[in-house]
């Protein structure tokens, strides 16, 4: 069975509610965290994230 691992929260490190696999690729993810209720556009890929833009910032 593949290690299935928790998005973290780029603004406060929390987990959110969405879980990811070794061969998942998001890319343009609209991330809501529940904890901070804030949104973030980011790209996963092999469990590296990386934040596009963070909810308010002009593009």
């Amino acid at each position: 069975m593949e290690e299935e691992k928790w998005v973290l929260c780029p603004i406060c490190n929390n987990k959110t509610r969405i879980k990811v696999r070794p061969d998942t690729v998001l890319e343009n993810f609209l991330l809501y965290c529940p904890k901070c209720k804030q949104e973030t556009i980011i790209n996963v890929k092999e469990y590296v994230t990386s934040v596009i833009k963070e909810h308010g910032e002009q593009p």
